[in-house]
C-alpha cells in the first residue's frame, strides 16, 4: 500500500484543505491512538506545536481523537520539533507529535511524529496508520477515555537539555549574538539558551502573533539577520526556521554560512579533538567543495537523497554520527536523535571558541563551487529518461567538468518539472553547462 497522506516529512498542506482540517485531524488522532494501543494498553503521547494560529484548532482536534481512542495526552504549547523528540524519550512516553509546517508560511500546517526513542517513524508505521484511517472509528467507552494535561516545565527542561549537549566549561561570555527565531517555536527558548551560557543576546523574529512565522525572517530569509548583525556590531547571528530544526549562521562581517559549510566545521572540530570521523552524510545537493575538502582530510562524504530523513537513515545504516543538508538541517547523532538548530549552533560556536580563530578561518580553503539550477517544465508524456539527445549532452558536459564539477537532474516531487543542477569551479561554466542541458530537454 502506498501512502496517501504522509509525505517525506509527515503530513503537510494548506489549512482548510484536506488533510489539514479539524475533522481529518480528529480521525488521525483516533487512528494513531488505535495503532499505539496494539502494543501498549494505556499509551501517553506528547503534543507540541509552533506558533501558527491554526495550531490551536489542530491541537484540539488531535487531542479529542487521542482521547476517543483511550490515549492520554501531554501538551507543551509552542516548542521546537527537536524539543518534542527529546521530551518524548526523556519522559518515557509512547509517541511525540509536532504540529508544524516548518519553514512554510502561516497558512500551511502539518503533523510530524516521533517514536518513544525520539526518532522519526518508518514508512511501515505510516502505512499502518493510513490503513486504520480508512476503517470505521472504534470509540472507547467513558471509563476508558483518555485524559489531557499541560506539561508546564517543558520549555525549561528543553533549555537545560540543549546546554547539556556541549562541554560543561563552554562559555559564550564576551560574545554578542543576534538570535532570529523566525517568530516560530523557539521564540521563548532560543534566547534563554544562549543567554544562560553567557552571551549578550539581541533578538529578532521572537514576537509571534500567529500569522508572522517565517515572514521576512528566519533561516529561509536571512537578510534581516545579516543586516542586524552588522548594525549591532555583533559577533554572530543565529537563524532558525519555524520549528527550529534548521540553522544558518552569520559572522560579524555579515557573511552567511550554510549547512554544507557548518557540517564541515563540525567534522573539523571532531578531528581537532582527536576523534575518528570515518565519514559524513550529505545529500545530492551538498556542495562539491565540501566533499573535496573532507576527502583531503580522510573523511568520506556519502550522498543521500534530499531530505534530512534520508540523511538520518544513511547515518544509522553506516553507524556514523555527522550529516546534514545545505538548507541547514544538521545531525549529530551522539548529541540528539534528530536535527536540532540550537544544538547545532552551540556545537559550531564551541568549535570556534576551541579553535581560537574565526568561522571564516576554520573554513579557509573551502570555497563553495558555484551552482546553477534551472527548472525545466516537462510536456505531457515526455520520457526524459530515454532521451538519447539528453544523454549525449550530459555525457559531453560531464567530460568537460571532469572531476571539477558535477551534473544532477532530478524530477520535482510536486510539479511536472525537472531540476537541472550543474556545479563547477567557475560560475560561468556552471551556467553555460546547465543551459546546454536545459536546451536539450526543451527541444526533445
Amino acid at each position: 500500500m502506498s501512502r496517501q497522506f504522509f509525505g517525506t516529512d509527515g503530513i503537510r498542506g494548506t489549512v482548510g484543505d484536506r488533510p489539514i482540517t479539524p475533522d481529518f485531524m480528529l480521525g488521525l488522532g483516533h487512528a494513531v491512538g488505535r495503532v499505539l494501543k496494539r502494543s501498549t494498553a494505556r499509551p501517553t503521547v506528547l503534543i507540541g506545536k509552533d506558533t501558527r494560529i491554526s495550531g490551536y484548532m489542530i491541537e484540539s482536534a488531535l487531542q479529542a481523537g487521542f482521547a476517543s481512542a483511550g490515549v492520554d495526552v501531554l501538551l507543551t504549547g509552542p516548542l521546537p520539533t527537536p524539543g518534542v523528540a527529546y521530551l518524548t524519550r526523556a519522559l518515557r512516553l509512547d509517541l511525540g507529535v509536532v504540529i508544524s509546517a516548518s519553514h512554510n508560511a502561516f497558512a500551511d500546517n502539518g503533523i510530524k511524529f516521533f517514536s518513544a526513542h525520539g526518532e522519526k517513524l518508518p514508512d511501515a508505521w505510516e502505512i499502518e496508520v493510513e490503513e486504520v484511517l480508512a476503517e470505521p472509528p472504534q470509540w472507547v467507552d467513558s471509563l476508558q477515555l483518555g485524559k489531557a494535561r499541560r506539561l508546564d516545565d517543558a520549555q525549561g527542561r528543553y533549555v537545560e537539555f540543549c546546554k547539556s549537549r556541549v562541554s560543561a566549561d563552554l562559555s559564550l561570555k564576551g560574545l554578542r549574538i543576534v538570535i532570529d527565531a523566525a517568530h516560530g517555536a523557539a521564540y521563548h527558548v532560543a534566547p534563554s539558551v544562549f543567554h544562560e551560557l553567557g552571551a549578550e543576546v539581541i533578538c529578532i523574529g521572537c514576537a509571534p502573533d500567529g500569522f508572522n512565522i517565517n515572514a521576512a525572517v528566519g533561516a529561509t530569509q536571512p537578510d534581516a539577520l545579516r543586516q542586524r548583525v552588522i548594525d549591532e556590531k555583533a559577533d554572530f547571528g543565529i537563524a532558525l526556521d519555524g520549528d527550529a530544526d534548521r540553522l544558518l549562521i552569520v559572522d560579524g562581517g555579515g557573511r552567511l554560512y550554510n549547512g554544507d559549510e557548518l557540517l564541515y566545521v563540525l567534522v573539523a572540530d571532531r578531528l581537532a579533538q582527536g576523534h575518528e570521523v570515518p565519514g559524513a552524510v550529505g545529500t545530492l545537493m551538498t556542495n562539491m567543495a565540501v566533499e573535496v575538502a573532507l576527502r583531503e582530510r580522510g573523511v568520506e562524504l556519502v550522498r543521500a537523497k534530499v531530505g534530512d530523513r534520508y540523511v538520518l537513515e544513511e547515518l544509522q545504516a553506516r553507524g556514523w554520527t555527522l550529516g546534514g543538508e545545505g538548507s541547514g538541517h544538521l545531525l549529530a547523532l551522539d548529541k540528539h536523535t534528530t536535527g536540532d538548530g540550537m544544538i547545532s549552533a552551540l556545537l559550531v560556536l564551541q568549535a570556534v571558541v576551541r579553535n581560537g580563530g574565526s568561522l571564516a578561518q576554520m573554513l579557509a580553503g573551502v570555497d563553495l563551487f558555484p551552482q546553477t539550477l534551472i527548472n525545466v517544465r516537462l510536456s505531457a508524456g515526455q520520457d526524459w529518461r530515454s532521451d538519447v539527445r539528453l544523454d549525449q549532452v550530459q555525457a559531453e558536459v560531464r567530460d568537460e567538468l571532469a572531476d571539477s564539477g558535477r551534473v544532477l537532474i532530478r524530477p520535482s516531487g510536486t510539479e511536472p518539472l525537472l531540476r537541472v543542477m550543474v556545479e563547477a569551479r567557475a560560475a560561468d561554466q556552471a551556467r553555460r553547462c546547465a543551459e546546454r542541458i536545459a536546451a536539450a530537454l526543451q527541444s526533445s
